[in-house]
C-alpha cells in the first residue's frame, strides 16, 4: 500500500483506466462475435452493417493503444473476408 498522495492518487486513478479499457476491449470483442454470428447465418446486410460498427469500434482501440494495430488488421481482414464470403 503507498504512503505518498501523489502515489495513492495514482492507485485510484489507475483503477479507474483500467475498468475504462475493460470496458472499451469488452465491447469490441462483442462487436466482433456479432459480425462473426451474422455472417454464420448468412445474414449480409446484418453482417455488413456490423462489420462498420466493430471496424470502429477496433479502430478506437488501437487508437487508445489497448490492441497492436498488427492484431487490429488481421482481425479486421479476417471479419472483412467472412463477410464477403457470404453468398
Amino acid at each position: 500500500m503507498p504512503n505518498i498522495k501523489s502515489a495513492k492518487k495514482r492507485v485510484k486513478t489507475d483503477a479507474i483506466k483500467k475498468e475504462r479499457n475493460k470496458d472499451k476491449i469488452a465491447s469490441m470483442r462483442t462487436a466482433i462475435k456479432k459480425v462473426r454470428m451474422a455472417a454464420k447465418q448468412g445474414d449480409k446486410s446484418l453482417a455488413e452493417e456490423s462489420l462498420k460498427n466493430a471496424n470502429k469500434k477496433i479502430d478506437k482501440a488501437v487508437k487508445s493503444g489497448l490492441v497492436h494495430k498488427n492484431k487490429a488488421s488481421r482481425d479486421k481482414s479476417k471479419l472483412n473476408k467472412a463477410v464477403n464470403d457470404i453468398k
